[in-house]
């Protein structure tokens, strides 16, 4: 089994990172957090004090980061992947817009390392069952080589083409239909519910109908009609992706009506200090615009006063 490195041990990172441990392999992990180290250590992890020396002496490493500049940071700068001894692949699983992996590929491969555009789609859950998808661009040589890892952590591995860049349009693509299903489907609950409508009695109606989507399929049975809001993703991780997206249709002189939208309301929760909260969590503010709560035997009006 193989020597890895894994850069990014959060919400996404460590669940993928503990895949490719169970498979078998040593993994030398970074993240600046020693409380999200110390689960991977205990199952057998070597952590290390910089992605540099993570990365020192494997052929591959992996990162799954919050951002573009964090991204960046650790490809490029004094410390980072770029001067690391011997590593000849870099997939990069962070969903980080292609301009960033642009000057991320550009950049590493002047130190002869190759890069794989690499994010990926289904959430902490689906991490941790390794049912994610992963949406690949890059040397197509170095996808073949790297596939069987790419399918000890994702379930659907996707080559999109030999551009790095493609692979991150593909994903904040589907991150923006995501969000703006999401939006749609908690403002119809919302309207629904406060008519009379029951909650579940809506949300098994409609995926027996043609508004079935991922929100009322997945999200609205395991986090809103529960009212857990725990589905594994942040508000603000859905923000930064709407918003990415938007500015790859911008550039491309694409018009976006609705995923304008889509990133306002968003954007508005962001300025309501939700940021933190999960991101199913926005129809929290939708139900206190109309006076309801949607939830199963919780449906109906809302003192907002009380609530």
């Amino acid at each position: 089994m193989a020597r890895l490195a894994f850069i990014g041990c959060g919400a996404m990172g460590a669940p993928i990172a503990e895949r490719l441990i169970d498979a078998g392999h040593a993994l030398h992990i970074y993240d600046p957090s020693s409380a999200a180290t110390a689960p991977l250590v205990a199952r057998g992890a070597v952590a290390a004090s910089s992605p540099r020396t993570a990365a020192d002496g494997c052929e591959v490493a992996f990162a799954c980061l919050p951002s573009p500049e964090v991204s960046r940071k650790v490809a490029l700068d004094d410390g980072g992947i770029a001067a690391c001894k011997g590593l000849k692949a870099y997939v990069e699983m962070s969903t980080i817009g292609s301009k960033t992996i642009k000057a991320i590929a550009q950049g590493l491969a002047a130190s002869h390392i190759a890069v794989l555009d690499s994010p990926v789609s289904g959430g902490p859950r689906g991490a941790r069952a390794g049912t994610l998808s992963t949406m690949v661009a890059g040397e197509r040589a170095t996808f073949e080589t790297l596939k069987p890892l790419l399918e000890t952590v994702a379930r659907n591995v996707f080559y999109i083409g030999e551009e790095p860049g493609l692979g991150q349009v593909t994903k904040l693509a589907n991150n923006m239909i995501s969000a703006a299903g999401m939006a749609a489907a908690f403002e119809c609950s919302a309207m629904a519910v406060k008519a009379g409508v029951d909650a579940r009695t809506l949300i098994e109606t409609v995926n027996a109908s043609t508004g079935r989507n991922s929100a009322t399929m997945d999200k609205f049975p395991a986090a809103v009609l529960t009212r857990s809001f725990d589905y594994g993703g942040k508000l603000s991780t859905m923000y930064k992706d709407v918003l990415l997206c938007f500015e790859e249709a911008r550039d491309r002189d694409v018009p976006m009506w609705v995923g304008s939208n889509v990133v306002q309301l968003w954007f508005h929760a962001m300025t309501q200090g939700r940021g933190n909260d999960d991101y199913t969590a926005l129809i929290k503010m939708i139900e206190e615009w109309a006076g309801v709560v949607v939830g199963g035997n919780e449906s109906g009006p809302v003192d907002r006063k009380t609530r």
